[in-house]
């Protein structure tokens, strides 16, 4: 039966907005708050900003780019797929493009 399950996956609600995204680093758990507006998205982390623009594949994918790379690995883009949804939040597939490595998250909208 649960190969039958379809999870629901309204994407377009999530074009827009001010989200808020909380992941392990070094055994510390760290939250980024990003604002975005359809090709482009503000992330706010640790006290800075960083700019990125979004290149949408269809309403459920797409690839991020930041503007002002400060390295190497801030100049590869990354591949996004929302793989699911619910009224305030999201899960998603993320990973370099190229590159097999996946990992998953949650995004939940606050605004």
């Amino acid at each position: 039966m649960s190969s039958c399950y379809q999870p629901k996956r309204d994407c377009q609600a999530f074009k827009y907005g001010t989200f808020t995204f909380t992941t392990v680093i070094n055994d510390e758990e760290k939250t980024t708050t990003f604002v975005r507006y359809e090709n482009i998205e503000i992330d706010y982390y640790e006290g800075k900003s960083d700019t990125s623009s979004l290149r949408w594949i269809n309403d459920c994918e797409y690839i991020v780019k930041k503007l002002n790379p400060r390295n190497k690995a801030e100049e590869k883009s990354i591949h996004m797929k929302i793989r699911s949804t619910t009224d305030s939040s999201y899960t998603f597939e993320y990973g370099i493009v190229g590159e097999t490595n996946k990992s998953v998250g949650t995004a939940i909208k606050i605004k």
